[in-house]
C-alpha cells in the first residue's frame, strides 16, 4: 500500500472544491483508481443532506468537530419504497441509513450522522449509520436517530419475514467484521445499538432518549452469530439519558437472535437503567445460548443484584478478557489505538454521570500552541473586501467556539466553593477554589489577594469588601 494519503476537500461555501462528500468519493475512485490507495476527505463546516455511500477501503472522512459538521438523512422504514419493493412496498429498515460503509480501513471521525425521521413509533425503524467492514474506526463522532439509529452488520444468515433484509447487503456473505468506536455519542430508543458485528465502544456516551413508556427502550440488540468469541463491547462507557426518562424504564439489550453477546466493563449506569439489565424477548433459548455479562459497573445502577439470573456477573480477572486488544485482534492482530490507550469516561464522570471528554483538551502547553498553530494557519483571512472581512470574522468566531467545545457545554449558573486559604510571601493570600463550569463539573483555580496597609486599616468590613469586588472581576472574567 502507498505510504502518501491523498487529500481531498468538501465544503459547500468554498469554490474549487468539492459540495458534497458522495462528489469526493466518487471524485477519488476517479482519480485514484488503485483501490489500496489510502484517501482523506476533509469535510467543512455545515449541515450536508445527503446520502453518503463508501465503498472503497482505506477512506478516512474527518471534520473539524462533530459539532460543527452534520451528515443528515431522513428515511423511514414506513416510508413508500417507490418502486413497490419490500414488505407492503415499504422501504423496511436496511435502505434508510444515512450513511453505509461497505468496506474494510474505514475512518470516520469528527462527524455527526443523524437520521432525522423521527419517532419508530411513526416512521419506523431509520438507521443513522449502516457499517459493515472490518478495522473500522469511528472517533469523536455523535451518531444520532430513534429506532435502529446504529447498523453494526453482518445480518443475521435468515430474516423472520421473506424481505426484511432488502438492502445493500442482503445477499452478501455474512463476514464478521472488527470495529471500534471511540469517544463517541450514541443516541436512541429502541435496539439503537444492533447486529452481528464485534464492535467495542471506549469511552463513549450511550444516550438513551425519552418515550414516556413504561418500557422506555432498549439499547442493544445483538445479533453474535454462534461460535463467534465476542459481540458487542462496551469499556468506559456512560450509559446516560435526559432528565425526563423514568427510573428503572430502558432495558441494557435483548438479543435480536439467540446467540447474541453484550458484556459491559467499567461502566457508569444511570438511574434510567432497568434493575434486571436484560430482557429475552420471549426467547427462552437465549438464556442458554445469549452471553450478556458485567465487571466493575458504578453509577445508581450500577448493582447487578438484580440482573436476570441467565446474565454473568463476572469478576476483575474475568473482566481483563475483555480488553481492547484481545476483542479486536483476530488473525491479523488489529489493534487500533496500540497499548493501553487513552483514560476512560469512566474515569472523567461526575457524579451525574455527564460524560467529560478528556481527549478533547491539550495536554500541556506546546500542545496548545501547536493546536492554535495549525487552526490558525487553517482558518486565516484570504479575502479581499470589508464584506469578506465580516463574513470571515462570524465565521471564525464560530469556529473558535466549536473548536474550544463551548457549543457542547451544559451551562449553570457560577457557584464558586473556597477550598482552602493561606498567607504567602510578599502579603498576598492566596485561596484555592473550584468554579462550578458545567452540571457537576467543576474547575479548580487560585486567586491571589494582595492587600494593602491602607485597605487593611480600615477593618474587617473593607477586606470582605475588597473579596467581594475581586469575586465579582473573577465572575465577569
Amino acid at each position: 500500500m502507498s505510504e502518501s494519503i491523498y487529500t481531498l476537500r468538501v465544503s459547500r461555501a468554498a469554490a474549487g472544491v468539492y459540495p458534497t462528500i458522495s462528489d469526493a468519493l466518487a471524485a477519488a475512485d476517479q482519480l485514484y483508481p488503485d483501490a489500496e490507495q489510502p484517501v482523506m476527505i476533509r469535510v467543512d463546516p455545515g449541515e450536508y443532506r445527503e446520502r453518503v455511500e463508501i465503498h472503497r477501503s482505506h477512506v478516512t472522512i474527518e471534520g473539524e468537530t462533530a459539532d460543527s459538521v452534520r451528515i443528515v438523512g431522513g428515511l423511514g422504514a414506513k416510508m413508500p419504497s417507490g418502486d413497490g419493493s419490500g414488505i407492503d412496498g415499504m422501504l423496511g429498515t436496511f435502505r434508510t441509513y444515512t450513511v453505509l460503509v461497505d468496506a474494510d480501513d474505514v475512518r470516520l471521525e469528527n462527524l455527526t450522522i443523524v437520521n432525522d425521521a423521527g419517532d419508530g413509533r411513526e416512521v419506523g425503524q431509520a438507521i443513522a449509520l449502516y457499517a459493515d467492514g472490518d478495522r473500522l474506526v469511528v472517533d469523536a463522532c455523535c451518531i444520532k436517530g430513534h429506532q435502529d439509529t446504529l447498523f453494526l452488520g453482518p445480518l443475521p444468515p435468515h430474516e423472520v419475514k421473506p424481505g426484511g433484509f432488502i438492502g445493500p447487503k442482503q445477499y452478501a456473505p455474512r463476514r464478521v467484521g472488527r470495529q471500534y468506536f471511540r469517544r463517541c455519542r450514541i443516541e436512541g430508543d429502541v435496539d439503537f445499538i444492533f447486529g452481528g458485528a464485534r464492535a467495542y465502544f471506549e469511552g463513549c456516551e450511550i444516550r438513551s432518549l425519552n418515550r414516556d413508556m413504561d418500557v422506555n427502550g432498549y439499547v442493544t440488540a445483538a445479533s453474535t452469530p454462534k461460535g463467534e468469541p465476542y459481540g458487542f463491547v462496551f469499556h468506559g462507557c456512560s450509559f446516560t439519558a435526559p432528565d425526563g426518562v423514568a427510573p428503572d424504564s430502558v432495558y441494557l439489550g435483548r438479543p435480536w437472535r439467540e446467540w447474541a453477546q453484550t458484556a459491559l466493563i467499567d461502566c457508569w449506569l444511570g438511574r434510567h437503567i432497568k434493575r434486571e439489565g436484560w430482557w429475552d424477548w420471549n426467547k427462552p433459548a437465549a438464556h442458554s445460548c445469549a452471553q450478556y455479562a458485567g465487571a466493575i459497573l458504578h453509577g445508581p445502577a450500577g448493582d447487578t443484584t438484580d440482573w436476570v439470573p441467565w446474565a454473568n456477573k463476572l469478576d476483575v480477572m474475568a473482566a481483563a478478557g475483555y480488553a481492547r486488544e484481545q476483542v479486536l485482534a483476530g488473525a491479523d492482530g488489529w489493534d487500533p489505538e496500540g497499548g493501553d490507550g487513552d483514560a476512560v469516561e469512566t474515569a472523567g464522570l461526575s457524579a451525574n454521570g455527564r460524560t467529560v471528554h478528556i481527549e478533547t483538551y491539550c495536554e500541556d502547553e506546546p500542545a496548545l500552541r501547536a493546536r492554535l498553530k495549525r487552526e490558525g494557519r487553517s482558518a486565516a483571512f484570504t479575502g479581499k473586501t470589508p464584506a469578506d472581512f465580516e463574513a470571515w470574522k462570524i465565521a471564525t468566531r464560530t469556529r473558535l467556539y466549536d473548536v474550544l467545545g463551548l457549543s457542547l457545554m451544559d451551562r449553570v449558573p457560577i457557584e464558586i466553593r473556597e477550598l482552602s486559604r493561606v498567607r504567602v510571601a510578599g502579603g498576598i493570600v492566596r485561596t484555592h477554589a473550584i468554579l462550578q463550569v458545567e452540571h457537576d463539573v467543576w474547575m479548580p483555580f487560585y486567586l491571589l489577594e494582595r492587600l494593602v496597609l491602607s485597605l487593611m486599616s480600615g477593618g474587617s468590613n473593607a477586606v470582605i469588601s475588597a473579596r467581594m469586588a475581586i469575586r465579582e472581576r473573577v465572575l465577569q472574567a
